[in-house]
């Protein structure tokens, strides 16, 4: 969803004719990017948006394929901070839009039309409002007077935060889209972020305090949400535990908070964890998604590193930040020397 973003899937040995790019902001340099970089499709979100690419695409002599993001105005049922669409957020187009496009086409020398986008939202535990989202894709599809070829279905899978949360079920839900799509030559393309890595990353944390104030018990860890924005932006809730377990260990009832002068910088409030000791680790599950990309140096708290493991291996795939690394791109003007 920026030049940034695919910047760095390509960096990473991604193939351009993988690459799908998708935001409400696109600037003309980032969209000049892609073109000369030649990605399968650039997914629209405004008429606007559309004569740019159009123009930018002209002026390299070249024809750009790309998918018009559909609003479904669907209700996702999830953090309405994260639900991208319904009428009121300023994701996607609408029919109506959608149209205008269609029947302006040969306006538009440079781009090709190749099919419909929709991602109504994030961390979506439900299939109903996916199959409805998808369902007005296909009807505009079928009644549109252009041959089609993709219908990109966003992301937005849910996973397991809790214990007792139940995760999407994929092979229902894959089930169901062969069915609405039935006998028709679409191409699908889905783009599942957090359903692939949310579960698979954890956060280790240090306890640095044991403080207990008016009737409550913080646990005061290294980590907060300069690491972990969720649970303060959100609300969001990560399964917590002490890293080396004991039973003969009492439980009380903590709050864990990180070191930010922020009253919302917390990562779990009121659980039940067994006693831990300064010093100690705890593990804050589920946090391979929207962790170490939302991370920042508010407070001028450097940002931890990252280690990949597989099985038995492991290599370090971030390097922690130090002091140095908080003003190595400042710079004091002469004038105030």
């Amino acid at each position: 969803v920026s030049g940034g973003e695919l910047f760095k899937a390509l960096k990473a040995g991604c193939s351009p004719q993988k690459i799908v790019y998708a935001g409400v902001g696109k600037t003309p340099q980032e969209i000049e990017f892609a073109l000369r970089k030649k990605i399968l499709f650039i997914n629209v979100e405004s008429y606007q948006e559309l004569e740019v690419i159009d123009k930018l695409a002209g002026k390299l002599k070249l024809k750009q394929k790309v998918c018009l993001r559909l609003n479904p105005d669907i209700d996702a049922h999830t953090h309405k901070y994260i639900t991208t669409g319904k009428k009121e957020t300023k994701f996607g187009l609408d029919e109506d839009t959608i149209k205008k496009i269609i029947s302006h086409r040969k306006k538009f020398k440079n781009v090709e039309i190749k099919g419909i986008h929709i991602h109504i939202g994030s961390q979506i535990l439900e299939l109903t409002p996916f199959i409805n989202a998808i369902s007005k894709a296909i009807k505009l599809i079928d009644n549109s007077d252009m041959d089609m070829e993709y219908l990109n279905i966003g992301g937005g899978l849910g996973i397991r935060y809790k214990k007792d949360e139940q995760p999407l079920d994929i092979y229902e839900y894959a089930s169901r889209i062969k069915k609405l799509i039935g006998r028709r030559k679409i191409r699908l393309i889905m783009e599942p972020g957090r359903f692939i890595v949310g579960n698979a990353g954890i956060l280790v944390t240090q306890v640095l305090y044991h403080k207990s104030a008016l009737g409550k018990d913080f646990l005061i860890v290294d980590a907060g949400m300069h690491l972990l924005l969720r649970p303060a932006l959100y609300s969001a809730y990560h399964e917590i535990m002490p890293l080396n377990k004991s039973r003969k260990r009492k439980y009380h009832e903590f709050d864990i908070v990180g070191p930010i002068c922020e009253s919302s910088d917390f990562l779990g409030k009121n659980r039940k964890l067994p006693e831990v000791k300064p010093g100690e680790y705890l593990v804050v599950f589920s946090a391979g998604a929207y962790g170490m990309c939302m991370a920042f140096n508010y407070n001028a708290q450097p940002r931890c590193r990252e280690v990949l493991v597989m099985k038995n291996r492991f290599y370090e795939i971030r390097k922690p930040e130090n002091y140095q690394d908080l003003i190595s791109k400042d710079k004091i003007p002469p004038f105030l020397k």
